[in-house]
């Protein structure tokens, strides 16, 4: 092993998937605590929804798409200043955060819009018959029936937020991305960078396929 990975150090490397598993858990919590009631938002505002509003719609959907528009190695480093005041440095797990929320949480509600959007009508059409409210319209209809999708969305967003470590990095973000270019890019050092690839695949591979399984349970017991 040591004749193939001459310049790794275990040590680093689980240091560095450490807080990779870090970055990804904390910000995937605050996307998901942040993007829900924006794409619930989103959708009942939209047009012929049950509480249509153009302003409100355009608003925040104009916000929404600013934000997903922008590269996050660009946005990374035009929230620098924001990023320092709210967590008090730009490097490391902490200096990773804000930006990668910021980035996921539109993201996310984009995908929560459309898993709503494709509810059928005549559930929500039946509820408003029976006099339920938007909240228990929301709570008992919506986000029930779309609740396969909306976890689809959320390992889509957990995958995405596995390339914003990697890409923080760049500006000394921590994890395996922060490893990969200080030991393999700036080092040369080939091993170690093929061994974060390696490991950020695997990373991947799992989430999807954790995130695949509780799609499909979800399904089955929705049709049972």
């Amino acid at each position: 092993m040591e004749d193939l990975l001459p310049n790794v150090r275990w040590g680093e490397i689980a240091e560095a998937l450490g807080e990779t598993l870090a970055m990804v858990s904390i910000a995937l919590v605050f996307t998901v605590a942040l993007a829900l009631p924006l794409g619930i938002l989103m959708y009942l505002t939209g047009k012929g929804q049950l509480r249509a509003n153009p302003i409100v719609y355009g608003v925040v959907a104009f916000i929404v798409n600013i934000i997903r528009s922008v590269p996050f190695i660009i946005l990374m480093i035009a929230v620098l200043p924001f990023t320092a005041l709210l967590v008090g440095t730009t490097l490391g797990v902490a200096g990773a955060l804000p930006p990668m929320i910021i980035a996921a949480t539109p993201f996310l509600a984009r995908l929560v819009e459309i898993a709503l959007r494709e509810v059928d009508h005549g559930l929500l059409e039946l509820g408003q018959s029976m006099a339920a409210s938007t909240r228990q319209i929301v709570s008992h209809i919506l986000l029930p029936e779309a609740r396969p999708a909306l976890l689809a969305a959320v390992t889509v967003t957990a995958i995405a937020l596995i390339d914003y470590t990697a890409m923080s990095g760049v500006l000394g973000g921590g994890g395996l991305g922060d490893l990969a270019i200080r030991y393999g890019y700036q080092r040369f050092q080939t091993d170690v960078m093929v061994l974060t690839i390696a490991l950020q695949i695997i990373l991947v591979q799992l989430i999807q396929f954790l995130g695949d399984r509780a799609v499909h349970r979800f399904s089955r017991s929705r049709r049972g």
